[in-house]
């Protein structure tokens, strides 16, 4: 499969957000720290011109090779700007067996957790780039919802920020889910159909997650905090230490 092969055009970013302003220990996060955001790989060359001029200095890739390998890198790949392929979920065909996901908040909530516990070592690289990027950091998976939520989580659990805030920037993602999917379609559909799984059953099934989105974080968060007290717990088994924490803290405060 190639790019070709989906129809994919070339689009601004729908679900695009920088994280400032959230309340963490200390103060509130300053705006061009990190950016979180659906697929950066297809974005049009004025958005890329744009983004870098506005300080984006770093990329993190949380999709699948599979993923990486439909689009490429697109117009950001031509620009001077840190490229970081960090696979929350590694082989998307395996990790969904040999049926389409189950598709409700709790079940959600339950691949975040093994995402935390399965990937906390590219999560801890991921959170070390953006202690240690010069300018701005983005990370995106496809959709910016469920990878993409989990790398926020983390970093705004490093930052100390609340679960309620927490858990309402991740919401946010449901108002943007219809234009999302519209964006992606191409080619996540192409991707489902190699798979050999109903593309169109996936795309009404996303749909139904548009609402309540607050249930899949808040149940990761609960999970976390239950089993293992400190939510970090997974990450800092997996090398995150307290002096990266100390320079997320320092560079999310910095006038």
């Amino acid at each position: 499969m190639s790019i070709i092969d989906t129809g994919l055009v070339l689009s601004a970013p729908v679900n695009l957000r920088d994280l400032g302003g959230i309340m963490i220990d200390g103060g509130v996060l300053r705006e061009g720290l990190a950016i979180r955001t659906d697929d950066l790989a297809y974005v049009t060359s004025e958005v890329a011109d744009e983004l870098v001029a506005g300080g984006l200095s770093a990329i993190i890739d949380l999709r699948s090779p599979l993923e990486v390998s439909v689009t490429g890198r697109g117009p950001l790949g031509a620009h001077p700007v840190g490229y970081h392929h960090l696979p929350l979920i590694a082989d998307v065909g395996a990790s969904m067996g040999d049926k389409a996901p189950e598709l409700s908040h709790e079940a959600m909530g339950r691949m975040y957790r093994r995402m935390v516990e399965g990937a906390a070592p590219q999560l801890v690289i991921a959170l070390n780039v953006i202690a240690h990027t010069p300018g701005t950091a983005a990370f995106h998976c496809a959709a910016g919802r469920d990878r993409t939520g989990v790398l926020a989580a983390m970093l705004l659990l490093a930052l100390g920020a609340t679960d309620d805030d927490i858990v309402t920037d991740y919401a946010r993602t449901g108002d943007n889910m219809v234009a999302v999917m519209a964006r992606t379609a191409p080619v996540m559909g192409a991707m489902w159909r190699a798979l050999g799984f109903d593309a169109a059953a996936l795309e009404n099934g996303s749909s139904l997650l548009e609402g309540s989105m607050d249930v899949s974080m808040r149940s990761l968060l609960d999970t976390l905090r239950a089993e293992h007290g400190d939510p970090l717990t997974p990450l800092r088994a997996a090398g995150l230490s307290n002096a990266t924490i100390a320079r997320l803290r320092e560079r999310a405060l910095a006038a």
